[in-house]
């Protein structure tokens, strides 16, 4: 812990060298997740503060500020004096006020090694007219955590849940607390009612009427001595206050029994609250464990609730008038009607499974699982592959993730970074897309992730475990500060590729394309080029007839 807190304090002594607010053009942020992205009140930009990043080896952690221009689809980084210290799984909050404030409260810092942590119970703000940070210095808020949530509502902070993890033991919260905006006070709330289970990561947000609604999450419990389990938890609960948004106020928690199709249970799903009084969910993955490996599902599909109708539904993509999806469609508009009706259709998800066999009798596997129309099993098999594929091959989507970062304006979803995993390596991504909620049309890529940013260093030599130990005891606040001069040049920090050359492929579709290089990179540094070449010429071949 004191070795944690000297190298926060290192950081924070490099950051309090910077005197003035430098705003500069840039390329796109490098790959994280557990950030905060966040639309400005009164702007057409979007904020990115913090994350995280795994190599395999080593933990990054960012207090970064990035302002991307949704107008001009540029980036720019914008340094200001005095930051928070480098965190990630912290929450974010927009507040209308003065030209518009961003609050950020907890998260957590980790040692290079990835096996220390240090939770944080600050609260700042930045006041985003005169770009400037503050810290609020309040007694009686939350004990330090990260995987909390927080909202905004009627001039106050509402915290819920969230976790503290030492190298001995960990424990998950359920208490909520509130900060007013006016007198800059925190209060414990002590609402009547049964409240949910302690848990992490969980959905959170707001009714007109002042309300708040928690939705899954996870957590996990230890059954003997080295021994944890693991709850995703599915439950949904109603939050209900009875005034205006004063501390006397009384609160009490409901159990809610939504109508319509829940999302399928899972963990590291991303939230954000778009039009028409809904609240949205994207992505997450389910781990399957089974006798000594765990293996993930992730998703990239969207769930709205409505929480006038207190009703769940899958977001289905139309497709773009022209297109061969918006007739199959078709057929569900017409047993359903036009509008939401058409798009709350009870639906299962659908794993579509590539396996291809090199040559040599390398075998790689991609595994994606979508929501897909119940109706759709009772079709041929050939029939469903041939269609699905051909519209993955027509259409472009965010690949499968978890603990990626969203923001609505406007009523388009923003969708940026995250991470998924092949096989026993972790790839954070640093793309972004886009979907405009009202149209459901199609995704846009704004960002396309560049394979190059991709790195993965396997850990076992003593010398890198060396390596470890010299960023621990300040050697990464070296690497760090480098990494910076070298962003001020040329704009992105850039981790370098270790991943195998692929042959590109003219007749691919982007995605596909992505896919076949994140499936060659899993196989490693060390994998001879000539067998990379022959898996990604067999993918390339077995995506091309399946299209075709």
């Amino acid at each position: 812990q004191e070795d944690l807190e000297a190298l926060i304090a290192e950081f924070q002594s490099l950051d309090a060298k910077k005197t003035q607010v430098i705003e500069s053009s840039c390329s796109p942020p490098s790959p994280r997740l557990n950030g905060s992205l966040s639309a400005h009140p009164e702007k057409d930009e979007l904020i990115l503060f913090g994350g995280e990043y795994f190599n395999g080896q080593k933990t990054y952690l960012y207090n970064e500020l990035y302002v991307y221009n949704i107008r001009k689809n540029s980036w720019s980084k914008v340094e200001i004096p005095n930051p928070p210290p480098r965190r990630c799984a912290h929450q974010a909050a927009v507040v209308p006020t003065a030209g518009g404030q961003l609050w950020v409260f907890g998260g957590e810092f980790a040692s290079p090694s990835g096996e220390q942590f240090y939770h944080y119970k600050d609260l700042w703000v930045l006041h985003l007219a005169t770009k400037t940070w503050e810290q609020i210095k309040a007694s009686g808020g939350p004990s330090g955590r990260s995987g909390h949530r927080m909202v905004a509502c009627k001039r106050q902070l509402i915290i819920f849940g969230g976790f503290h993890e030492s190298t001995r033991d960990y424990i998950y919260y359920n208490d909520v607390y509130t900060f007013n905006l006016d007198s800059f006070t925190w209060s414990k709330l002590a609402p009547s009612g049964i409240a949910p289970a302690p848990r992490s990561g969980c959905q959170m947000a707001t009714t007109p009427e002042g309300n708040v609604i928690i939705y899954g999450g996870y957590s996990k419990q230890r059954i003997k001595k080295d021994v944890d389990k693991g709850t995703l938890h599915t439950d949904m609960f109603l939050l209900k206050t009875e005034g205006t948004g004063k501390e006397e106020d009384k609160w009490a928690w409901s159990r809610l029994n939504p109508a319509g199709v829940k999302p399928t249970p899972r963990s590291g799903f991303s939230v954000a609250v778009g039009a028409n009084n809904r609240s949205l969910l994207f992505g997450g993955v389910h781990d399957e464990e089974e006798e000594e490996s765990i293996e993930g599902d992730f998703f990239n599909d969207i769930y709205f609730y409505d929480m006038g109708k207190n009703r769940w539904f899958p977001g289905q993509l139309k497709g773009p008038k022209s297109e061969k999806r918006k007739r199959r469609r078709g057929r569900e508009a017409e047993a359903e009607g036009a509008g939401d009706e058409e798009t709350e259709k009870p639906q299962g998800p659908v794993e579509i499974v590539k396996e291809v066999v090199a040559e040599d009798g390398t075998v790689m596997t991609i595994k994606q699982v979508i929501s897909g129309p119940a109706e759709e099993k009772e079709r041929s098999e050939s029939e469903e592959e041939e269609e699905e594929d051909g519209a993955l091959g027509q259409h472009v989507e965010p690949c499968p993730r978890s603990n990626a970062m969203l923001a609505v304006k406007h009523g388009v979803l923003y969708v940026y970074g995250g991470m998924f995993e092949v096989g026993d390596r972790q790839l954070t991504l640093g793309d972004l897309y886009s979907i405009d909620l009202h149209k459901m049309e199609e995704w846009k890529v704004l960002v396309e992730m560049d394979p190059k940013t991709q790195e993965w260093l396997e850990e076992s030599e003593s010398d890198e475990e060396d390596d470890d130990m010299e960023g621990a005891e300040g050697g990464e606040e070296e690497e760090e500060s480098s990494e910076e001069e070298s962003e001020d040049e040329g704009g992105e920090e850039q981790h370098p590729s270790v991943e195998p050359e692929e042959k590109h492929v003219d007749y691919l579709s982007r995605t596909e394309q992505y896919w076949i290089k994140l499936a060659c990179s899993n196989m490693g540094p060390d994998a001879k080029e000539k067998k990379v070449v022959k898996v990604a010429h067999a993918m390339a071949k077995t995506f091309y007839e399946d299209s075709v």
